[in-house]
């Protein structure tokens, strides 16, 4: 996916896209998994100048089945969100942008949105929900909102090929097509 295309297809012909933030988690261990989501983020590094990467983490969590006491190791992202949210209401109080677009459904960010807005009234916040994604409560803390068509999505597609400014080439999996 190339973020900051879609990105552009989100803001109208009289505004600028400046930045686009882009928060996850790199996974733990070294699977095939790992080894795309390298191959996508190092893509998107070289492809996309205005989109900034911000990664949280993955903890290990331990669960617990209480009928049969067996236990399974799993692991779980943590500080994303809350990375999105500083980074949110510090880029409202550094008076960085005048309107934000959340790619996101997470209710999580309601207050973030509210205190951005204290610190900066007049700022305008818009969610566009991913398919089959939506939050009544972000729905009602935002000033507008869509939902994002799988057409956007289509069109922001990575080329084929990345290459990177080392010369590396970067090639997307058929079934990524």
């Amino acid at each position: 996916m190339d973020l900051q295309r879609l990105a552009g297809q989100l803001v109208t012909a009289d505004q600028e896209l400046d930045q686009v933030h882009y928060f996850t988690a790199r996974l733990r261990q070294l699977t095939s998994s790992r080894h795309r989501q390298d191959a996508y983020l190092q893509a998107l590094t070289s492809h996309c100048p205005q989109v900034e990467i911000t990664e949280g983490r993955f903890q290990q969590k331990t669960l617990l089945c209480f009928s049969c006491g067996n236990r399974r190791v799993t692991y779980e992202e943590k500080e994303s969100d809350v990375n999105l949210a500083v980074a949110m209401v510090e880029d409202a109080a550094l008076d960085r942008y005048d309107m934000a677009i959340l790619v996101s459904a997470d209710s999580d960010l309601c207050p973030a949105v509210r205190a951005a807005r204290r610190i900066r009234p007049g700022t305008r916040f818009v969610a566009a929900f991913p398919p089959r994604r939506y939050s009544d409560d972000l729905k009602r803390t935002v000033d507008g909102f869509y939902w994002l068509g799988r057409d956007k999505l289509r069109r922001s597609q990575l080329p084929d090929e990345v290459v990177t400014a080392s010369g590396i080439k970067l090639s997307r999996p058929a079934y990524w097509k």
